[in-house]
């Protein structure tokens, strides 16, 4: 057998930076006052030590009271529980309620994890229409269309509708009522993609009309992940949540008990802080919007997604840095790295033409620092656009 040299695990480390606009992470950031805690249930499965036979009838630690109280009222439904992350819900929500090709409805902009999880319920899959550039947006009607086509070609409603809600490229918020009143009017159920929202922004399932919600702790609740959430109505409960024949304290479709260690504590260690930022959002929007309008106005990039900007994620275009790019001995890398050498992380390396980001959590002064670091990378390489 051959000799592997296991030096490189010795110690894994990850380097971060002061400011971080990298929009998987903007709104996982784990709170200071959290981490003490969490020491303390890094081992294995530390969080059933006092299981009663299922997870979510634990009161030490009070998972019990988070699922059936705290979670409900937070996000506007009747029961909920915790899931291993996004996807893992939405997956358990499609394999509850639907049979093998059935056909689900999601939109355009639908995340891929989103069209995996339909894949593995074995699931017929219709996305709405292509929504036009530059915003991508989502419209009500599109629902209408993809449900209708739906049902005149098989001569059945649809099983499931989903809409990502903000999606993962643009950052865009559709009208997710009228879309619930569109699904209804249809007799067709309607997941809520929260991953985005759930955490960030005020989210009232109930109020917008859905059936069911997902969302996401390692990207909006502050959590340690892999960890996320899931809720639906009194109507859907008893299907979704099914106890085992064979072991009644058991839940099917969440195999049983999901998330058995430090995530689950660290989604609840982290719920009053989330619980208090949600309450800031209008402030969150209006940071986003100002930094979309310095981009522009400095002729750094422009911003994809609609406008006026709803949501901290944003999707932007820059010909400048992407001409730079092409030129530059690092090509597409000079970006990260200049922004690295000055104290910001989030743009992935490699990219300049088109990068995502998010602003949550940033003070303007960040934000700033974020522009400038952007225009002095620009200034300094600026001959590369000269030469052109």
């Amino acid at each position: 057998m051959r000799k592997i040299n296991l030096d490189k695990f010795k110690r894994i480390e990850r380097e971060t930076k002061e400011i971080n606009i990298d929009p998987l992470q903007t709104g996982g950031k784990i709170p200071e006052f959290t981490k003490p805690s969490l020491i303390t249930w890094l081992d294995g499965y530390s969080i059933c030590d006092f299981c009663p036979g299922s997870l979510f009838d634990l009161k030490t630690p009070p998972v019990k009271l988070f699922v059936e109280e705290i979670l409900p009222e937070f996000l506007g439904c009747d029961q909920t529980r915790i899931t291993h992350g996004a996807r893992e819900g939405k997956y358990a929500i499609m394999h509850a309620v639907t049979k093998p090709g059935d056909w689900i409805v999601v939109d355009a902009n639908a995340h891929y994890s989103s069209i995996v999880a339909a894949e593995r319920a074995k699931l017929n899959i219709k996305k709405t229409e292509k929504p036009a550039e530059p915003e991508y947006k989502i419209n009500p009607e599109d629902y209408k269309k993809a449900l209708e086509e739906i049902e005149d070609g098989t001569g059945n409603p649809a099983a499931l509708a989903l809409l990502t809600y903000p999606d993962g490229s643009y950052g865009n918020l559709p009208d997710a009522k009228k879309i619930s009143e569109i699904c209804k009017s249809k007799g067709v159920p309607l997941i809520l993609n929260g991953a985005y929202s759930v955490g960030r922004m005020p989210l009232n399932m109930k109020e917008l009309g859905a059936d069911f919600i997902v969302g996401s702790g390692h990207k909006s609740m502050a959590a340690s992940g892999p960890v996320g959430v899931l809720g639906t109505t009194e109507e859907y409960a008893e299907k979704l949540f099914r106890r085992s024949e064979y072991y009644p304290a058991k839940e099917v479709e969440m195999l049983g008990c999901t998330v058995r260690g430090m995530p689950a504590v660290s989604l609840m260690l982290s719920f009053p802080f989330v619980q208090e930022r949600v309450k800031h959002w209008e402030k969150e929007v209006e940071n986003a919007r100002w930094f979309s309008e310095q981009m522009e106005k400095q002729e750094i990039a422009v911003q994809y997604g609609e406008k006026p900007h709803n949501h901290d994620l944003m999707f932007f275009m820059s010909e400048k840095l992407y001409q730079i790019s092409k030129k530059h001995k690092k090509r597409g890398f000079f970006l990260y790295q200049g922004l690295k050498k000055r104290g910001i992380s989030g743009i992935k390396p490699g990219l300049t033409k088109q990068f995502k980001l998010s602003t949550y959590g940033l003070e303007k002064e960040d934000l700033e620092k974020v522009i400038n670091a952007l225009l002095e990378i620009i200034e300094e390489n600026n001959h590369f656009l000269n030469d052109q």
